[in-house]
């Protein structure tokens, strides 16, 4: 077994299902991905493995049908998927964190009506925090929620919804005027309930097309228009009690997204590190191998350090989520962190490569596309930045 980014402390049951994931990545991604990749396919056989495995529900309780497991767990298993391909990791990204939201702050009736069919991923689900003027600065969102009598009338657009079309559950934070003195305390959670596909999927509500993207391919990313939607207010996550929670919900939903976007630039640079340190032992120039030049040999060893310092890292931010504790600096540290090492371990693997990289038909060409993808996702590194500085001269405060 390759000695990088091992994870001390797992019990039999996590190693079984990371080495169940793993080999199922060998045979059933790898061997594949830079076909659909490449024609922007979705990946419907792959998805239907995952769910034969129940990695739908891997974090949903055995109450509603799912495996029960941590988000260490959960974390472990996106590392490997995305060692695979990244946009599998997407696909069950979003659902994760709905399921998330939903098992912590939704209502017994949401509870009981969604997890079950979310643990089989018969229903999935999609985040929506984004719109097209707005991004990192959540503050600006001009999605509204209008009450009327026992229900909500909203109107808006969502930008940037992995899952957009193929989801059946999308949570969507919008404004609601609750006369809060602040503007986080004027935002609910909708959970907003459609049909898979695109168009007009539920009254008012229209998924226009797929985003053609610079990678990330196969998941489709969308946008959302909310055009008169009219829902009950039990749709509130956590029922019409919670109005004007949103904010908070869904900022606890991203610490767990946080640890996901680590989990996926830690897989994604393990990849790569395996793509450059079999071709350095392969491709010979000036009559040795390119691992025997100290220049490529130097390489491997700062990318390998990088790998271990984002792994432990990002699995330490998912244990601190799992013993209850708030690890919002931490997983921000996890995310920038990984994000930023991901980016330079994949160039530095196509450096290694040198123009045999340039071609489709390597694989590193694709990681190359995919890497930079996480420098934004889940709040930039500016974003990160700016969370860890203020967490920091808090608790350090004179």
């Amino acid at each position: 077994m390759a000695r990088l980014a091992q994870t001390p402390g797992l019990t039999d049951v996590q190693r079984s299902i990371l080495e169940t994931v793993r080999e199922f990545a060998d045979k059933e991604i790898i061997p594949h991905a830079q076909r659909l990749e490449h024609a922007d396919e979705y990946p419907s056989d792959i998805l239907d493995g995952m769910r034969e495995m129940g990695l739908f529900g891997l974090t949903i309780d055995e109450e509603y049908g799912g495996l029960g497991e941590s988000l260490l767990t959960y974390a472990l298993v996106v590392e490997e998927l995305s060692r695979g391909w990244m946009s599998i990791s997407g696909i069950v990204n979003t659902h994760f964190i709905v399921a998330y939201l939903i098992s912590q702050h939704g209502s017994a009736e949401q509870k009981a009506r969604l997890l079950p069919r979310m643990a089989t991923g018969e229903v999935r689900g999609a985040f929506s925090m984004s719109e097209p003027e707005c991004g990192s600065d959540v503050s600006a969102i001009k999605s509204k929620a209008v009450r009327d009598g026992d229900r909500y009338v909203i109107n808006g657009q969502k930008m940037w919804l992995t899952n957009g079309a193929y989801s059946s559950v999308v949570a969507t934070l919008v404004k609601t005027d609750t006369g809060a003195d602040s503007v986080y305390g004027n935002m609910s959670t909708f959970l907003l309930e459609k049909e898979p596909g695109f168009g007009e999927t539920a009254p008012g509500l229209t998924i226009p097309g797929k985003i053609d993207k610079m990678g990330y391919k196969g998941v489709e990313t969308t946008e959302m228009v909310l055009d008169g939607v009219t829902v009950d207010a039990s749709t509130v996550l956590g029922g019409a009690e919670m109005v004007g929670r949103g904010f908070y919900q869904m900022m606890d939903g991203i610490e767990v997204g946080r640890v996901n976007v680590a989990a996926r630039a830690c897989g994604i640079s393990i990849r790569a590190f395996e793509l450059a340190v079999a071709y350095a032992q392969q491709r010979h120039t000036f009559g040795q191998p390119l691992a025997k030049h100290q220049a490529v040999a130097f390489k491997l060893a700062e990318m390998g350090t990088k790998i271990e310092a984002a792994h432990a890292l990002m699995v330490n931010a998912a244990r601190l989520k799992d013993a209850g504790q708030r690890n919002d600096v931490e997983a921000g540290m996890a995310k920038l962190l990984a994000s930023e090492y991901c980016a330079e371990v994949v160039q530095e693997a196509f450096r290694i490569h040198g123009g045999y990289g340039y071609s489709k038909e390597y694989e590193i060409e694709r990681l190359m596309r995919e890497a930079p993808f996480l420098l934004i996702g889940e709040g930039t590194s500016e974003i990160q930045k700016t969370i860890i500085s203020r967490g920091l001269l808090k608790q350090y405060k004179l």
